[in-house]
């Protein structure tokens, strides 16, 4: 990254953001590990973002590296660790940073470990929270043809680009549990959610051209959630690509998504879906 430089003088500008690497490490022995999430903060502020492997194709990553991992245990870690970082989670005097990632790696795991604090000069939580998981965690990509649709990874980056463009990025929940709405311990999530005159909504991304089945277990999460939960709710899938009947793997996809009410949105239907959403996230 550009180094910058306070104006009016030829000072580098101090690191804005500090972050921590999260490490899986099955054998301390060994000093073997695998980067399975991004910690970024402002040290001024406290605000955070954490963010940690929760794809099945990031867990079989780190399988491949590491065949005896415990997938439940990881899971397990990850949810752990997001509430000890959730100022929410707490009701009395805040704690600061420092002293809740010093008791994380006293008594989380001996197979989690918090790498070494790095500075970062960036501005945007989000964006730099991206950039780095980018960088040290994601899967690495191959090397694709020009038009090859994208991961679900992409479709989230897109997603939150058009968000905050129509500055509702601060109004969506992100990386929502759904296990309150079907049974405890279940590890998956939905990608956002809002609330708006009443009504609960819930996005999620999928991408059709690579992971069509996927399908099935947004229907699954979605038809427990509208069963149980005590609101009105309302749903959306963000897909890669525009669904057509003509196509037997997208006519899978929209059966199955609309039979439980979920509409879908392709990506470069997302900025008109959330212009004709913004209003009323707004007021």
């Amino acid at each position: 990254m550009a180094q910058l430089i306070e104006m009016g003088t030829s000072r580098p500008l101090e690191p804005s953001l500090a972050y921590h690497i999260l490490r899986y490490v099955p054998n301390l022995v060994r000093d073997e590990w695998v980067n399975i999430g991004v910690l970024v903060f402002n040290p001024r502020t406290g605000e955070r973002r954490l963010r940690l492997i929760e794809d099945q194709v990031e867990y079989s990553r780190v399988r491949r590296l590491h065949p005896s991992v415990d997938e439940a245990v990881l899971r397990a870690l990850r949810d752990d660790l997001e509430d000890r970082l959730d100022p929410e989670a707490y009701s009395g005097p805040a704690i600061p940073l420092e002293k809740i990632l010093k008791k994380c790696d006293e008594t989380l795991s001996t197979a989690l470990q918090i790498a070494p604090q790095k500075g970062v000069l960036a501005d945007d939580l989000d964006a730099e929270l991206e950039r780095l998981y980018s960088d040290h965690v994601a899967v690495p990509r191959v090397q694709s043809r020009v038009g090859q649709p994208g991961s679900r990874a992409t479709i989230r980056a897109y997603c939150a680009q058009v968000f905050k463009q129509a500055r509702i990025w601060d109004r969506l929940q992100k990386s929502v549990r759904v296990a309150e709405f079907t049974f405890p311990g279940d590890p998956s999530r939905l990608d956002y959610s809002y609330h708006r005159n009443g009504t609960r909504g819930f996005v999620h991304t999928l991408s059709v051209s690579r992971a069509p089945q996927d399908a099935k277990s947004l229907s699954y999460n979605v038809r427990h959630i509208a069963e149980r939960a005590s609101y009105p709710t309302e749903f959306a899938a963000v897909t890669d690509v525009i669904l057509s009947r003509n196509n037997d793997r997208h006519r899978f996809v929209m059966d199955t998504l609309r039979e439980v009410g979920v509409e879908p949105v392709p990506m470069e239907g997302v900025a008109v879906w959330v212009a004709k959403l913004q209003p009323s996230l707004l007021h």
